[in-house]
């Protein structure tokens, strides 16, 4: 019986100088938009517009996602692995974008909410205060989009707080709309409208990023990899009988790890070889091969059923 634990370095990205590269962008991300969060609820208080609340609240589930996910990659880059969390920390990140995501879709609820509350209301709001306050949450949020869009496809912490901010930006054009239609018009509900508005296009995008987490935490294979056509690149391997208990997982964004048993009485050594070189062109460099004998294969398929 052969057993190979194939181990590469593509997936250790949340390591050494590429995650320091991502913390100091999240940390600094963390001091901008908690200051000018601060800034937004107690204007969006003292003028009474739901456009700056809910942009408000939308910024303080930013401050929010991005500490837990500076948190999850701290973690990951210094917390120990022991025997008994041999993987270290890396998941966490995978729980900060579902916490994330649930905030977002809890913001966007309570949006809704008092925008039906406040139907019939005749809201007043100043349109030159929520444009000023608008135009600085804009420039806050490009600057802060600037700093975590480059690591925003390998980190799901990284792309939680990134589609955060993202909707923060459309929020502040929303609220930016609002204040010119107020200021011109003097028709109070753009401010409800802009609000309601910012929580539609808010839901699709915390939904997304939460089946994305939990595809993770169920353990699915990941979207990029074929199963089954990695399995019959496996059973095309010369010598190789029977491919079994193939899984295919993810441990966190850009860490798949993949466990295999292949039937065969043919040499291990180069049997080993192929199937790393076939699991690797599927981005599954860190992989535990087994090589199965003939007269025990039977026994695995009856005694292997998940």
């Amino acid at each position: 019986m052969g057993h190979s634990h194939a181990h590469g370095h593509s997936h250790t990205e949340t390591a050494g100088p590429v995650a320091h590269r991502r913390i100091w962008p999240m940390a600094l991300a963390v001091a901008v938009i908690g200051g000018y969060f601060v800034v937004e609820l107690v204007t969006g208080l003292v003028v009474n517009s739901l456009a700056l609340i809910a942009d408000a609240g939308h910024m303080l589930t930013d401050v929010v996602a991005l500490g837990m996910g500076l948190a999850a990659l701290l973690l990951a880059k210094h917390g120990s692995t022991t025997d008994d969390r041999s993987f270290g920390w890396h998941r966490a990140e995978v729980f900060t974008a579902v916490a994330n995501a649930v905030l977002l879709i809890g913001v966007a609820a309570f949006v809704f909410y008092e925008a039906i509350r406040r139907v019939g209301t005749d809201p007043q709001v100043p349109g030159a205060t929520l444009i000023v306050v608008a135009l600085i949450g804009l420039a806050v949020n490009v600057a802060v989009m600037f700093l975590l869009r480059a690591d925003a496809q390998n980190s799901i912490a990284v792309r939680g707080a990134y589609l955060e901010v993202l909707a923060d930006a459309v929020g502040s054009v929303g609220v930016l709309v609002a204040g010119v239609v107020a200021l011109t018009t003097g028709w109070g509900y753009a401010d409800v409208v802009v609000a309601v508005l910012i929580a539609l296009w808010v839901v699709p995008r915390a939904v997304r990023l939460a089946l994305d987490a939990m595809r993770i935490l169920n353990q699915q294979a990941p979207e990029h990899v074929d199963v089954e056509a990695l399995r019959r690149e496996l059973a095309a391997i010369p010598a190789v009988d029977d491919v079994h208990d193939l899984h295919v997982w993810s441990l966190t964004t850009g860490m798949d790890v993949a466990t295999v048993h292949l039937g065969s009485n043919g040499p291990n050594g180069e049997i080993l070889t192929a199937a790393q070189v076939v699991l690797a062109r599927y981005g599954l460099e860190h992989s535990t091969i087994q090589v199965d004998p003939r007269e025990v294969q039977q026994k695995c398929h009856d005694e292997l059923h998940w």
